[in-house]
């Protein structure tokens, strides 16, 4: 076993049990580049400060780019008795460039480094996950914008209420994603400090500049506080809630995308390349997709709880708890991007069977808030009209029949205000054109939802494109 960083204070090695369940390095290896980038960045301002020689600084920054170049290339592997990805790229650094290699962890921390690499690691997540969801965007306006006169069904409690259209319920969907994006946007700005040079927890008596630090690494500024600097995993709770709220969202559409493709619905058929088989029952044709969409989600919810529980008693700054953060916002991370990949296509190559849509609403009473409405509008107070509705409803229920089908003889009995104008109301294309109003589902209103849309996801790409 080679020996620790921190070796000098015992004077007994560390037993194997204890390196195993301590070590890091099998799930924050992937912060590799993170890591190396810091380091330099942290060797140049050493070099600039005084506080190393330019000559060791560049020996230092030499290594490490040769190290990145070797870890990248598969000729360097990870070394799994190594404590955490920290220790293995110094380690490594100090057997390539000898001397000058010991020098490069002057005036910093495990602390700040790591909360360093987990927080720019997170932000170029971040940046990938809202590349994701602006692409699933793109799909769900597209084919929005294509259904803007496919009416629906609109439901509440699971029950047939009024008609929408195709268009109108998914953009339902856009605008949560739209917000789920403001808080991607959020949380990126969240990240907008520098924990560099907070070291262990009190700051350090070398003449450092964190500002410096800060602005090479693409950050606004460093932490105001050394202790916060340390102990803050307010980003990392925050990209797991975005996560957790995100895959809540795709779980709902998911839902919805397994009730629309069975047979009791039959409003989408899924591609083939979109859904499997059954091993004995030749005729299924499941949405797995969908269903493992849903599934998931639970378990981005359960990183998230792991993540507050984690954090909600410790006393500052830095416990070794906190090594749990990665394990669980990688895990929300990865299985959010998984499922952003793979909804998106499902959606773009469904197949919408618009007529089935439509009758569903003719089968649904979906038009009887518009048959009130229509009374209404011709002086009948609301209340009296509701109860016309209803018991003309009833008796169709009985008659097995639509409220469309009535005679008009039939409906001048229930009240002398019907008209034949009143069939041309209660049509399911007039009663969704005539909801004009702001966000209703009126093709117009659509049409100005689109284009608002359109406007609001083009300010959150050019947001995302900057980088940082």
């Amino acid at each position: 076993m080679s020996e620790k960083m921190w070796a000098g204070r015992f004077s007994a090695q560390e037993d194997k049990r204890v390196n195993d369940f301590n070590s890091s390095i099998r799930f924050d290896c992937r912060m590799y580049k993170q890591d190396i980038k810091g380091s330099i960045v942290h060797a140049r301002m050493l070099a600039r400060q005084g506080i190393i020689s330019g000559e060791d600084a560049d020996k230092i920054e030499e290594g490490l780019l040769s190290v990145m170049s070797d870890i990248q290339s598969g000729k360097l592997a990870f070394d799994p008795a190594a404590e955490d990805i920290h220790m293995f790229v110094e380690a490594e650094l100090t057997a390539r460039i000898g001397e000058a290699g010991k020098r490069l962890h002057t005036a910093r921390s495990r602390n700040d480094q790591v909360a360093l690499d987990l927080k720019m690691y997170l932000r170029d997540e971040v940046k990938s996950v809202a590349a994701l969801v602006l692409e699933l965007e793109e799909a769900l306006t597209a084919i929005a914008a294509r259904h803007t006169r496919t009416v629906m069904p609109g439901y509440t409690h699971l029950q047939r209420a009024q008609p929408v259209t195709f268009a109108h319920h998914l953009c339902a969907y856009a605008e949560m994603f739209l917000r789920d994006l403001k808080k991607l946007k959020n949380a990126a700005e969240n990240m907008d400090e520098c924990p560099l040079g907070s070291c262990a927890l009190a700051g350090t008596t070398y003449p450092t500049d964190r500002m410096f630090t800060a602005k090479k690494l693409g950050f606004a500024r460093p932490c105001g506080n050394s202790l916060d600097g340390v102990s803050d995993r307010d980003f990392v709770i925050e990209t797991a809630a975005v996560a957790a709220l995100l895959m809540t969202h795709l779980s709902r559409l998911a839902e919805e995308i397994i009730l629309w493709c069975s047979w009791e619905f039959k409003f989408i058929e899924l591609d083939d390349a979109f859904a499997t088989g059954s091993s004995i029952m030749p005729q299924k044709k499941n949405p797995d997709v969908a269903e493992l969409v849903r599934g998931k989600t639970g378990r981005v919810i359960g990183d998230l709880n792991a993540l507050l529980v984690m954090m909600k008693g410790l006393p500052l700054a830095y416990d070794k708890d906190m090594q749990e953060d990665k394990e669980a916002v990688f895990d929300a991370v990865d299985t959010l991007k998984l499922c952003l990949t793979t909804v998106t296509p499902m959606l773009q190559s469904m197949k919408v069977n618009e007529q089935n849509m439509l009758a569903a609403c003719k089968k649904g009473f979906v038009n009887a808030t518009d048959m009130a409405d229509y009374l209404v509008k011709k002086g009948m107070p609301f209340r009296t009209a509701y109860k016309i509705t209803g018991t003309l409803v009833a008796e169709c229920v009985k008659s097995g029949t639509g409220l469309e089908e009535l005679p008009l003889e039939r409906l001048k009995k229930a009240s002398e205000l019907f008209g034949e104008d009143v069939y041309r109301a209660i049509d399911p294309l007039t009663c969704v054109t005539k909801r004009e109003s702001e966000g209703g589902p009126a093709p117009e209103a659509v049409e100005r939802e689109l284009q608002t849309l359109g406007k609001n996801l083009a300010e959150m790409k050019e947001y995302f494109a900057k980088g940082k």
